[in-house]
């Protein structure tokens, strides 16, 4: 079983990961990690403290001579911004309010700094390590932003290379520069006005094999197991897996049998038909909500007084579409880590290879 557990706080001195039950025996590169950090940390619509975050991270245990041994792997990402906030005013769209109000707090920062995005980085740095153990089976991720302030893409149909190939060339990570250019006037505007803008990130995961969740009960589907994750990253507000087209007759996905290769006609479905994935490339896309962090302040109380007060001016990302499609592609991977290791377990890498191989023999269809 994999599971993962995080520590810290936004302006605290470290956040800390542990993944437990990774095989034995995955090549790990900090490098892998680093590219992943940094594709989180640079893009179009944070705030000045992504200059400040070098997010200098180290790996203290569960490796051994650049390979996983086994043991549960703890790694720490050392925050630059460190520093002790009071604030009494709860802002809206946070978790400030119903914290206090549940943990019995006056300062918001008791929960703001927990409730933080910022912990969203360690689970980059998690997910590379799973990343890292399922590019072994020809698993892949890629994330790319379909929408920013209600401007789209036209093409929702590209495929998994291109979208590989050209996302970096865009600091929003949009791969149609028409729509690229009129993202960031939006982006723009709203630095200008104090305000902040939401869109839509789209994930997809090529190279699953048929047969990881199942049908069976509710909590073993595939789409239960990535959905809690997903939308546990701060500001998504809903996913949809594949395209919804609301006539059964076009919805479904042609069934297409060569010789034993099974092949769908297209692929409305994701992915994923009856809570079992179908060997199709996952495609999820996540609505991400704007920022509730403003320059703007706005009309709230004050905890100590309950007296009307306005929130607090604070430092604050104006659009974080791009960065959520990184979180989401490393939480994808380690939910799909998960499921994939209790498809075919083992204790060290060689071990679920030859299980996946004799799996993939004993298909009656591939």
């Amino acid at each position: 079983m994999l599971r993962y557990l995080t520590a810290g706080e936004s302006h605290g001195k470290y956040l800390v990961g542990i993944l437990e039950g990774m095989v034995a025996g995955v090549k790990i590169e900090p490098e892998r990690i680093k590219r992943e950090l940094e594709a989180r940390r640079n893009t179009s619509g944070r705030s000045s403290r992504m200059k400040l975050e070098s997010e200098e991270f180290e790996i203290i245990s569960g490796l051994r001579n650049g390979k996983t041994t086994g043991a549960p792997i703890a790694v720490i990402i050392r925050n630059s911004d460190v520093k002790e906030l009071e604030d009494f005013v709860p802002r809206p769209g946070h978790a400030d309010l119903a914290g206090c109000l549940k943990y019995g707090f006056e300062n918001i920062h008791m929960v703001a700094e927990r409730a933080s995005a910022r912990e969203t980085s360690v689970r980059v740095a998690l997910g590379s390590l799973a990343r890292a153990f399922l590019e072994n089976f020809g698993i892949n991720f890629v994330s790319h932003t379909v929408a920013i302030a209600g401007i789209s893409i036209r093409n929702y149909d590209y495929s998994f290379e291109f979208i590989e190939q050209r996302r970096f060339s865009s600091p929003l990570y949009c791969i149609e520069p028409e729509a690229e250019k009129r993202m960031t006037l939006a982006i723009e505007e709203a630095r200008k006005n104090g305000d902040s803008v939401g869109g839509v990130t789209e994930v997809r995961a090529r190279g699953l094999p048929v047969g990881l969740g199942s049908h069976v009960h509710y909590d073993r589907r595939f789409e239960y197991r990535i959905g809690g994750a997903l939308l546990s990253i701060p500001a998504v507000k809903g996913l949809e897996i594949g395209k919804v087209v609301f006539r059964g007759s076009e919805n479904n996905d042609p069934i297409i049998l060569r010789g034993r290769k099974v092949r769908r006609g297209t692929n409305r479905a994701g992915g994923i038909e009856g809570g079992i994935s179908n060997g199709e490339e996952l495609i999820v896309r996540l609505t991400v909500k704007p920022v509730p962090t403003l320059r703007k302040r706005m009309d709230s109380f004050d905890f100590r007084t309950l007296e009307p007060a306005r929130t607090p001016e604070l430092r604050t990302d104006i659009c974080v579409v791009p960065a959520a499609g990184i979180v989401a592609e490393n939480v994808l991977a380690l939910e799909i880590a998960g499921l994939f290791l209790e498809k075919f377990g083992g204790d060290n890498l060689q071990e679920v290879i030859r299980n996946f191989r004799s799996y993939l023999k004993n298909l009656k269809l591939k």
